[in-house]
């Protein structure tokens, strides 16, 4: 959980304007699938790199109405099969789409930022002073037009002091656009059909999430270490110094 930030999800409240179905019964049933499903990782000692690939998760039935994963019925979990690939492993878990959204809004600068942090231990420098945050509005264009999250991001890159870092940042979490505020599936945003292509650091051409989990696995040995940081540094109780 604290690996994860799994703590993060009870303090991101969505806008009920735009869910009116939310309830905290949701957000602890999100918190609860993601747990399950590092635990069975661990109980059947499958390979770190599952928890981006592995095709399985829990879910009740309220959680089963959330994604749309029909004949579940009652509070028990239960183990399901995911045939989607683009719902895999913890980038296609509610729990970590949501701690990393606004009330309102996805938030592609915070899941890059989180993959950045939680999966490849590379987190991005802060951002410079007086920096105009990203407006939380949402704008209309010369035409009236609606503007999508990526299309206001782009608004906000042309300052350039604000490029450098969100040219890396920026296109892992678009990729994950699809997933709206609390990890449902959308194909608009504000009208805009959601585009989720962009490139890795590397030049890595992802398309989607599952894009984006293929780009992480080529990069697999720094996934590894950084998991293996954040395990001695839990068991030890300290940070890991160039000594160990």
């Amino acid at each position: 959980s604290q690996w994860l930030r799994l703590q993060d999800v009870e303090k991101v409240r969505p806008d009920h304007h735009f869910y009116s179905y939310w309830d905290t019964t949701l957000s602890q049933a999100l918190v609860r699938e993601t747990e399950l499903f590092v635990d069975s990782l661990i109980r059947e000692d499958r390979p770190v790199t599952d928890l981006l690939t592995a095709d399985h998760t829990f879910v009740n039935e309220r959680l089963a109405k959330h994604y749309g994963i029909p004949n579940i019925l009652g509070e028990e979990y239960r183990r399901v099969t995911i045939a989607d690939p683009n719902r895999r492993g913890v980038l296609g878990q509610g729990s970590v789409l949501l701690l990393t959204s606004i009330a309102d809004r996805t938030s592609p600068v915070l899941r890059g930022k989180w993959v950045m942090e939680v999966l490849l231990a590379s987190p991005p420098p802060p951002p410079p002073p007086n920096v105009p945050s990203l407006d939380d509005s949402v704008k209309a264009s010369g035409g009236g037009k609606m503007l999508s999250t990526r299309e206001r991001m782009e608004e906000h890159r042309k300052n350039p002091a604000c490029t450098s870092c969100h040219k890396v940042i920026d296109p892992l979490g678009l990729a994950l656009e699809n997933f709206d505020v609390t990890g449902a599936w959308r194909i608009k945003d504000n009208e805009v059909p959601v585009d989720v292509v962009g490139d890795l650091y590397d030049g890595t051409k992802m398309d989607g999430p599952a894009g984006l989990r293929d780009a992480l696995l080529k990069h697999s040995d720094v996934f590894l270490t950084g998991f293996t940081e954040s395990l001695m540094t839990y068991a030890l109780g300290r940070r890991i110094e160039y000594t160990d």
